[in-house]
């Protein structure tokens, strides 16, 4: 039993079955709560709220399916399976499409029920405590993840600088919002900025900001975002795309808490935390003279390296369910989930887009769908759709260095001198290039036995 520490809600009016189904629970693990009603049991998440609720369908004043319609107004998306002596395709088809996670026929097969209870419970957003309403933005079960967050909430106590690593794609802005959240920062601004999406003055008057007339189109002075987060966080997203000039500036407002706006003479004293995050290997890029070694020990006091999705395959249903209990709530009320075999398709794919991916994924298919549970066939379409979509600026900057620096090499069979020649860049600039694309001239000469992939 994966889950063999929840906690259950059992719902009967038939006290012995009641009991009997209480103490099969208790002895795999469970931790069982019992009502013999429908409002005891409105009653009892009043007190503490269950993982699951397991519960007859027939019973007097308030049956099953009442039951179900007010936990989904209580507690949205709490899984609910239910037990019936007279079950019947129709209640069942009834049930399913309204958002019952399961739909069991009594006597129950004890294989089944544990079969059903332990689907239901990888589906269902964990419970969070009122303290780690921090971390709500978060969505995981992964005792991996849960390390790194126990990290995260240590870390946010003091005021050192944060690098967080990881795929693109994989919450390192949502890692960065919760750490501001645990923070005595908390309740001052969290600003972010994406480094590789703006042109280096353009970046430079966005972080520190400029004085009027500092350049054309200075038309008036211009707060940066350092003075946008006095006393809160600031957060640099691919801080491993920041051009070297501007790197010096950073470091010189971190080593004397003072900002100079562009153009002006006066300095601006900050109170702001940094966190910073990449995808690049920026031990690397220092090695290549890409990233200043004095920056990187500054903004690396404590790295947080996040997982892939596909190292953390068991957040893959429980973020399917969330996701498309906030896409159908803004686009189609009727979406209830995906069916089980949607589901495994979902965990068991690569996810080479991380959860972005699985967002677009999502997205997509409550967007196509006229039914309240989404097929397997609809998942396939949309995973095979996200293979053939356009990629990113970024992306696709990158695969044309990589096809160009390939082509380059292959005309001058691995001389990096007149590859340079042809590029138009010093010897040192073109083997920076080649390194950021893991490529290496010695595999382009004469008699080498292979080259890398034409991609």
């Amino acid at each position: 039993m994966k889950y063999a520490q929840a906690h259950i809600l059992l719902v009967d009016d038939d006290a012995s079955l009641l009991k009997l189904l209480g103490m099969r629970l208790e002895s795999r693990g469970f931790k069982v709560t019992t009502a013999g009603s429908g409002r005891e049991a409105l009653n009892r998440l009043e007190t503490a709220r269950p993982d699951l609720v397991l519960s007859d369908l027939r019973m007097d004043e308030m049956d099953g399916m009442a039951l179900f319609g007010e936990l989904q107004k209580r507690q949205p998306g709490m899984p609910v399976i239910l037990l019936t002596a007279h079950g019947s395709i129709p209640d069942a088809v009834s049930a399913t499409r309204q958002g019952v996670f399961s739909f069991l026929t009594k006597p129950i097969d004890k294989d089944e029920l544990f079969a059903a209870i332990d689907e239901a419970l990888a589906q269902a957003p964990p419970v969070k405590e009122g303290d780690d309403a921090w971390r709500a933005g978060i969505i995981t079960r992964s005792p991996q993840m849960e390390q790194i967050l126990e990290q995260a909430r240590m870390v946010a106590a003091s005021d050192v600088s944060v690098l967080v690593t990881g795929p693109s794609g994989s919450g390192k802005e949502l890692m960065a919002k919760a750490i501001h959240n645990a923070s005595p920062r908390a309740s001052k601004p969290f600003v972010a900025i994406n480094c590789g999406a703006l042109p280096e003055q353009l970046l430079e008057s966005e972080l520190f900001g400029h004085a009027k007339g500092s350049f054309t189109g200075a038309v008036s002075a211009h707060q940066g975002l350092f003075q946008a987060a006095d006393g809160g966080t600031l957060f640099l997203d691919e801080i491993g795309d920041m051009p070297l000039a501007l790197q010096v500036k950073l470091l010189r407002a971190l080593q004397e808490r003072q900002i100079r706006p562009l153009g002006s003479t006066t300095s601006i004293a900050i109170d702001v935390r940094i966190i910073s995050a990449t995808h690049r290997n920026l031990d690397k890029a220092m090695h290549d003279g890409d990233f200043r070694e004095d920056l990187y020990y500054r903004l690396n006091v404590v790295n947080l390296k996040l997982p892939a999705l596909r190292e953390r395959a068991e957040d893959v249903p429980l973020l399917a369910k969330y996701l498309i209990n906030q896409a159908a709530a803004r686009h189609k009320p009727f979406v209830k989930g995906f069916s089980p075999e949607a589901l495994n398709l979902l965990a068991s794919s690569a996810w080479p887009g991380n959860v972005r991916q699985l967002v677009n994924v999502v997205e997509q298919c409550v967007a196509l769908t006229s039914s309240s549970m989404i097929p397997e066939a609809l998942v396939s379409q949309a995973l095979a759709a996200e293979e053939n979509a356009l990629p990113s600026f970024s992306e696709a900057r990158a695969g044309f260095e990589r096809s160009y620096l390939i082509k380059v090499l292959k005309i001058t069979e691995g001389n990096v001198t007149q590859a340079a020649r042809i590029a138009g860049r010093n010897r040192t600039d073109f083997y920076k290039l080649l390194g950021r694309h893991d490529l290496e001239p010695g595999v382009f000469k004469p008699g080498a036995e292979q080259g890398p992939p034409d991609f």
